[in-house]
């Protein structure tokens, strides 16, 4: 699992963190039952305070995202599997809306959006061919 943390962003760190992992359960990067790495170790690989991972980790165990257990760790919970898809559907949805807002401005019609979409889709598809025979 790799975080990032952007210091100079102005996202408190340990939303930056949330919505990491959040990010990684909803994409299937961090399956059900993955067990994140301790609040100390993670800490340390990210060179920022154990508490602020501990209150990450608090946030995430509210949100039903993960489970912690004293002396077990914490896992991704079996409850990922909802959230995977509302999460999903709203970073894609997000991502949409700001391509057609961008293409209405640049003075693309819907048609024009739907025949590039249409033209990358069929490149992504021969991409995963070549992947799957090399």
């Amino acid at each position: 699992m790799r975080l990032h943390i952007a210091l100079r962003s102005g996202v408190p760190i340990y939303v930056q963190l949330v919505t990491q992992i959040t990010q990684l359960v909803a994409s299937g990067r961090l399956p059900v039952g993955a067990e994140l790495p301790t609040i100390r170790a993670l800490a340390e690989q990210l060179l920022i305070n154990p508490n602020t991972v501990a209150r990450a980790y608090r946030e995430l165990e509210q949100a039903g995202i993960v489970t912690s257990r004293r002396g077990m760790g914490t896992q991704v919970t079996n409850r990922g599997s909802p959230l995977a898809l509302r999460e999903r559907t709203r970073m894609v949805s997000e991502r949409v809306q700001a391509l057609l807002t961008e293409a209405a401005h640049l003075g693309f019609d819907f048609e024009e959006i739907e025949a590039l979409m249409r033209k990358h889709r069929g490149m992504i598809s021969e991409d995963k061919k070549e992947v799957g025979n090399g």
